[in-house]
């Protein structure tokens, strides 16, 4: 497929010399005595021969749109479980005092855990690598789930005869299945974004990025376009036996699919003792040949030619979001033993809590935007059904008030469908401002388009403004999924390049995993959050507009805080 082939005119990975080589025998035949063209073309050799080896290759289009896959799987999921949670937690007649448990069950197991995954995935020594097991075995927990979630009733009807048995059996397993999926697809986004991290330079990292947004808002469009059809009446649904049954059909194929192909796209390098003991880390052969008496740097006559390697003004600067492809990744950053003895439960949350300044910033910043995010995206087709279409979800199933509630609830799965959409598109938008903005400026802009919107929507609840207004939740959605991980994927590459200026500090023991777990910790605390406080608040104002509202003032919140405590890298 010549989708997948690397470009043969690319230039190949650089390696490190053979063992026994000195570093100086390697630029021997650069002189001093050269023009800046020539002298920038040997730094550039000088920096393969010594950090070419944990440089990962470029990668291919192909292989970082099949990587990206598994987010158009995953949102696919996600958009079903959206639109039929409601119905299928009523139909199996779960009590509505109980219905906030489901969305509490799942984040709170998800925030205790996720960093836990995140940091056992860091050392995992699997000869498949150290993320895709983790990806493969909640894949399959996800695939359980949505089993579960949407034939659980049809199972326990088919097994348990006593009809009150049957029902208290179906909520338990129909619940189980729901917790089970949310649990499984939060999880799996951690691995996933430290895969890419892993497997792809700095400059794919961010195209990576920006395929994974943008399949996960078609992934989430094609979701809600399936779950709004009516599969009742359809061939399938005769043959299948009910929607449900079709529903989870095209979830489950179109789910281990893109899975597959995830788990295929781009081979990890395995984390093993054999490795780090064969290939030396490009820090070790810097000290290797510093002088006792000096610094990096201080190499001597010959060696003193790598210390421009890394000066920044003898590079050309690229307005790619997280710069060119550098001398060294996180990959790079290989744990010991000792520290993977270390890394309890006790010492992984106080490796949270003593994080950089600037990390927490992120992490609190990512809270605010996710909880305005949920605010909004929970109770989206309840606001459209009462507010919108001035419906009443409490009158009987056969009144005019309730049909013209299941109308606006229709309604608004569209909108958000028009959401995902938008999420999709807005990726290349970003693409394009980059270059003047900035990864700061497009955070910033990505909350104030979402505040501003949702703002306008709880003041003027009209349809057709709605529906346009939907589109800002797309770009709300690109945001929160790709500026945060570019934003980590910076403060990464300065640390490294901190690092080997100052070579005689150890590694720190935080990786890739820790830090994209992090992040995603702060879904599962805004999903509590919005669970736990946002029903009360409801209550306590009468009416559903409150959401709206309460998103809105959340989001121009957090353009406040991104514009005060959110560090960007140049």
């Amino acid at each position: 497929m010549t989708l997948l082939s690397e470009d043969q005119s690319r230039p190949q990975p650089c390696r490190l010399p053979e063992p026994g080589t000195h570093v100086s025998a390697v630029l021997d035949h650069y002189s001093t005595d050269c023009s800046k063209a020539d002298y920038l073309d040997s730094m550039e050799a000088a920096g393969c021969a010594v950090f070419g080896a944990v440089e990962p290759p470029r990668r291919t289009r192909g292989r970082l749109l099949l990587h990206g896959a598994v987010m158009f799987g995953r949102e696919f999921c996600y958009a079903v479980e959206a639109a039929f949670v409601t119905p299928v937690l009523l139909s199996v007649g779960l009590p509505r005092s109980l219905y906030s448990l489901v969305w509490l069950i799942s984040p709170i197991l998800g925030f205790l855990l996720q960093p836990i995954i995140g940091s056992a995935s860091d050392y995992c020594r699997s000869p498949w690598g150290r993320r895709r097991p983790y990806i493969l075995a909640l894949g399959l927990l996800m695939l359980v789930g949505l089993t579960l979630f949407l034939n659980g009733d049809a199972v326990v009807s088919a097994i348990v005869r006593d009809r009150s048995l049957r029902s208290i059996w179906s909520i338990v397993v129909v619940m189980f299945g729901v917790v089970l999926f949310d649990f499984a697809a939060d999880f799996i986004d951690g691995p996933v974004k430290a895969y890419l991290f892993d497997v792809c330079s700095y400059h794919d990292k961010e195209r990576g990025l920006h395929y994974h947004a943008l399949l996960t808002g078609l992934g989430g469009a094609f979701g809600y376009l399936v779950g709004a059809m009516d599969w009742g009446h359809s061939i399938l649904g005769q043959v299948l036996g009910s929607e449900y049954q079709v529903i989870f059909f095209f979830s489950a194929l179109t789910w281990g699919i893109f899975l597959t192909v995830h788990l295929f796209s781009i081979p990890e390098q395995p984390l093993s003792k054999a490795d780090a003991a064969s290939h030396p880390s490009p820090l070790s052969v810097l000290q290797n040949h510093k002088t006792e008496r000096n610094g990096y740097g201080a190499l001597g006559t010959k060696e003193a030619v790598l210390a421009p390697v890394l000066a920044p003004d003898l590079r050309p600067r690229s307005f790619s979001a997280l710069g060119e492809a550098n001398s060294v990744t996180s990959s790079a950053k290989q744990p010991n033993k000792e520290a993977q003895k270390k890394m309890t439960f006790r010492s992984l949350l106080k490796a949270m809590l003593t994080m950089p300044s600037h990390y927490r910033s992120l992490c609190f910043s990512h809270l605010l935007g996710w909880t305005a995010f949920l605010c909004n995206m929970l109770f989206f087709t309840d606001f459209m059904g009462q507010i919108v279409y001035k419906g009443n979800p409490y009158a009987g199933h056969n009144t005019t008030a309730y049909i013209t509630y299941e109308r606006g609830v229709e309604v608004g799965c569209w909108g958000l469908c028009i959401n995902a959409v938008s999420s999709a598109l807005y990726s290349y938008v970003q693409r394009l401002l980059l270059p003047y903005i900035g990864l700061k400026g497009l955070y910033f802009v990505g909350y104030f388009v979402f505040g501003l919107g949702t703002s306008l929507i709880g003041l003027f609840p009209n349809i057709i403004a709605t529906l346009m207004l939907c589109s800002v939740f797309g770009v709300m959605s690109s945001t929160l999924y790709t500026i945060p991980f570019n934003l980590i994927a910076e403060y990464q590459r300065e640390e490294e390049e901190l690092l080997l200026k100052h070579s005689g500090g150890d590694r720190p023991t935080r990786g890739t995993g820790i830090d994209c777990a992090a992040l995603t910790c702060m879904v599962q605390l805004a999903q509590i959050l919005v669970g736990a406080g946002l029903g009360a608040l409801v209550n306590l104002a009468g009416s559903v507009i409150v959401v709206v509202l309460s998103a809105s003032t959340m989001s121009l919140f957090g353009c406040l805080y991104i514009a005060l405590f959110v560090r960007y890298v140049e």
